[in-house]
């Protein structure tokens, strides 16, 4: 398969493309990115675009998967109105130009609590994005909730709190635990919402991907 991926410099997404150039169901691997990436491989492709200017990456993006693991935050972007740019702008421009050019299967990271309905910013920009690629008809389309709730605490916060004894079943779920779901999803037959994918309780994150 060729392999499409933006969100490339993200930590999901670092871990994603090592994991994509050495596995051998995938013969390329083109990755969307604002700047050059200091990694180099056979596989790997690398187009340095602005995100601004569609016409710029629209017929690039082409193959057999498109994986999204694009996103920021409100402190990083700056306002909701630059965050949204980001994580449902790009995202849907990006999947709809995928869509058109003939990929077949769509690989999207989203939010646990994500719907279109949901009170916070963060959880109603997620689900709309769900229901506005859901609408472009990928023939696979799978879609990962992700829970980030202990992520969000921090590694110091939990630390602290395992010392006290709570928590100490519950941690972050390793980034490369998530590229991985990401891939062996893009290789099962069907599409499908995976609602506990990517949780940071390890108990519920034992599922079967294969």
């Amino acid at each position: 398969m060729n392999a499409l991926v933006i969100g490339a410099t993200g930590a999901t997404g670092k871990d994603l493309v090592e994991q994509l150039m050495e596995d051998d169901s995938f013969e390329r691997v083109d990755v969307f990115v604002r700047r050059q990436l200091n990694i180099q491989h056979d596989k790997l492709t690398v187009h340095v675009i602005d995100f601004d200017r569609t016409d710029m990456w629209r017929d690039l993006v082409k193959g057999d998967v498109l994986f999204s693991c694009l996103g920021t935050t409100i402190k990083v972007a700056g306002s909701k109105e630059a965050q949204w740019k980001v994580d449902y702008g790009y995202q849907y421009e990006f999947a709809k130009a995928a869509k058109e050019n003939g990929v077949g299967r769509y690989v999207l990271v989203s939010a646990e609590f994500a719907s279109p309905k949901a009170r916070s910013f963060y959880s109603k920009m997620k689900g709309q994005l769900e229901e506005a690629v859901k609408e472009l008809g990928f023939p696979k389309l799978t879609i990962i909730k992700r829970d980030r709730t202990f992520e969000v605490m921090g590694l110091k916060a939990i630390q602290f709190m395992n010392k006290a004894g709570l928590f100490r079943s519950q941690q972050p779920l390793p980034t490369e635990e998530l590229a991985m779901a990401m891939i062996n999803s893009a290789k099962r037959t069907q599409g499908d919402i995976e609602p506990l994918i990517g949780t940071a309780i390890r108990e519920r994150a034992s599922l079967k991907f294969d």
